[in-house]
């Protein structure tokens, strides 16, 4: 590091909810909540990062009370036993005067036979039946009952998170899982109203993101996550251009949306050709509301996935000198740190204090010691 990083230790205000700074602790799957009720151990790792200066926690992803929400028993859920486990989990982060969000979250068709997930004997909810485009459906289309069945179970999540004491809401709306297989017009070939054109692909997310307004109330923080990339394809688009980009995030914006979380394999790439903007500035831009970008922050390398864990490779440390020029500038507003708060659970106060040869390297074969 060459510059001072005051940007990244300005407080900031979201839907009335004030962050100390602007690291976000990413939203990652851990597979370690067993038959999907987070422990003591997880309530221990977010309060550590939370103690550490991170401003906001946005939990790993938590699936909503929907029979095939989930893609494995090691996942945790947000709702029945697991409500009073988060609740400790949020009077832990707020011990050490942190914020926490919960990531709600319904994988769709990504559950996989060789995994163990419940209910093994229902069928994918998905739009189309479609993992890939091009490919033989594996399940049947969702039925509109079905899909109100989805909206109405992450509007109860919502209502649970605010009725826990967390202090706003993440919903993932990306990576290929269930509400991106709706906006990703190959894979999503519905005649109904709930597919075809961009008002039809986006109309399961507003309707969701509606219903949770109703529940949460106007002054309770919603994000929403949103990317290119899928789990099944790196190389994916949902928007070839900005103005496409523009009309499925001002739809969704109009629909409650406080902040976009732009997510992205490593953040320095441009999202479009003519402009140096990441997928997160373009969402600032297009729409006026708050963008966090992510994408292999203070790492030297992306994430690679395989199967059920987040495998990726050693990464080094990496200078984040342009990150801060990008902040300073105003692209976005906040930055989630993932692999590497998960090497270093002090990464954000190594960084305030400037400690950056102390800072550590991410290497999957440790993480186990280290969460």
């Amino acid at each position: 590091m060459s510059r001072p990083v005051d940007a990244l230790f300005q407080p900031f205000t979201l839907n009335g909810l004030r962050l100390p700074n602007r690291i976000v602790m990413a939203p990652m799957t851990r597979w370690h909540s067993p038959e999907g009720v987070p422990g003591a151990d997880v309530a221990a790792y977010y309060r550590r990062r939370a103690a550490n200066d991170c401003g906001l926690i946005i939990t790993e992803g938590t699936t909503v009370d929907h029979p095939v929400a989930s893609y494995s028993v090691r996942v945790p859920q947000f709702h029945g036993d697991a409500l009073p486990a988060w609740r400790r989990v949020v009077e832990e982060v707020h011990d050490v005067g942190g914020k926490i969000m919960p990531q709600l979250w319904h994988v769709g068709i990504s559950r996989h036979p060789s995994q163990q997930y419940p209910n093994k004997h229902l069928p994918s909810v998905s739009p189309s039946g479609l993992f890939l485009p091009d490919k033989r459906a594996v399940a049947p289309p969702a039925s509109q009952e079905e899909i109100r069945g989805v909206t109405e179970a992450f509007a109860r999540a919502a209502l649970a998170a605010r009725e826990l004491g967390f202090d706003g809401v993440a919903i993932h709306g990306a990576h290929g899982y269930l509400f991106d297989q709706f906006f990703w017009a190959p894979i999503n070939r519905r005649d109904d109203e709930y597919g075809g054109d961009l008002a039809g692909r986006t109309r399961f997310a507003v309707e969701t993101l509606q219903a949770i307004r109703r529940e949460v109330g106007a002054d309770f923080p919603l994000m929403f996550r949103i990317s290119q990339w899928k789990e099944q394809d790196y190389t994916a688009k949902l928007a070839r251009t900005p103005e496409e980009l523009g009309e499925l995030l001002q739809v969704l914006a109009a629909a409650g949306v406080d902040a976009f979380d732009g997510s992205q394999r490593r953040y320095w790439e441009p999202e479009f050709a003519g402009s140096t903007l990441n997928l997160a500035g373009w969402a600032k831009r297009l729409t006026g509301k708050p963008a966090m970008t992510v994408g292999s922050v203070g790492l030297s390398k992306e994430l690679v996935t395989r199967g059920d864990q987040a495998l990726g490779q050693h990464a080094e440390v990496a200078n984040i000198d342009k990150l801060i020029d990008r902040l300073e500038a105003g692209e976005f507003d906040l930055v989630a740190v993932g692999r590497a708060l998960l090497a270093d659970h002090e990464w954000a106060r190594k960084v305030r204090e400037q400690r950056f040869d102390e800072l550590r390297p991410y290497s999957p074969q440790v993480l186990e010691s280290l969460f």
